[in-house]
């Protein structure tokens, strides 16, 4: 089966995140799909670091600007509420890994094994 996975910075204390999440949830499943969530977090220290890996500079050209890039993070951090609490996720389908200290191979195999994949 194939299969959509996309990523997005969600603020969770901004009502229009929470409608388009669901919007999207509701499109993909009325047609029979099934959505999962995976909510990455790790400190906005680590997120600055991998913010310049060379794999994330390769695959994301709006990353290549880094003083840009590093100061849209921290900003987005400070006015938006982005990682969740606990127990805030309503989906059945939904894990939450601090991958601080994980490989992105070790995070994927995490949410291939959470929900069977």
């Amino acid at each position: 089966n194939y299969g959509l996975i996309f990523t997005f910075i969600w603020a969770f204390d901004h009502q229009s995140d929470w409608d388009y999440v669901n919007k999207l949830k509701d499109q993909f499943e009325s047609v029979g799909g099934e959505v999962y969530f995976a909510e990455l977090v790790a400190p906005e220290s680590i997120r600055l670091e991998r913010n310049q890996t060379e794999n994330r500079l390769k695959h994301k050209a709006s990353k290549r600007n880094l003083e840009f890039s590093n100061r849209d993070l921290i900003e987005t951090t400070k006015n938006y509420r982005v990682v969740s609490n606990e127990g805030e996720i309503p989906y059945e389908n939904y894990i939450k890994i601090d991958n601080s200290n994980l490989t992105a191979a070790e995070a994927a195999q995490i949410i291939k094994e959470r929900f069977n994949l």
